[in-house]
């Protein structure tokens, strides 16, 4: 329960921030978050944005179960946790970032401002997760 909940909750987030950011700066950091467009099956198909919001939040939820999962066998404490699940959402918005040369509908892969923004946002993402995957109590995944 806790994944699930840690997923939705920080995915949501990262996404509000990034849609935020959209609206106000012509960013498209948000566009960047939902782009599908490297995807083979699902590049060709114009899919509305609340499916794929939805396709986020399910991997939002996946790598939040995996991090608990490994939270849970190495039995991490608080800090711990922290610092391991702020690292991984930094690493993931690092490798997800370059996508933006696969479209040309996200920012330019030279556009410092969006690459910030973009990392902010994962940043916000690791710490929101990281605080529910460290709060003791609760389900165990």
């Amino acid at each position: 329960m806790k994944s699930l909940v840690g997923g939705l909750v920080s995915g949501i987030a990262l996404g509000l921030f990034l849609k935020w950011i959209q609206d106000f700066t012509n960013l498209k950091v948000y566009t960047l978050l939902l782009n599908v467009d490297y995807v083979p099956i699902i590049k060709n198909i114009q899919l509305p944005e609340i499916i794929e919001f939805g396709l986020h939040l399910v991997i939002s939820i996946m790598l939040a179960l995996i991090l608990n999962v490994y939270i849970n066998r190495k039995s991490l404490k608080k800090a711990a946790i922290y610092r391991l699940v702020l690292r991984v959402s930094l690493i993931v918005g690092l490798l997800l970032y370059p996508s933006t040369l696969l479209s040309e509908r996200t920012p330019s892969i030279t556009d410092a401002y969006a690459f910030l923004v973009w990392m902010a946002g994962h940043w916000i993402y690791g710490i929101i997760l990281g605080r529910i995957l460290s709060h003791k109590g609760g389900e165990r995944v």
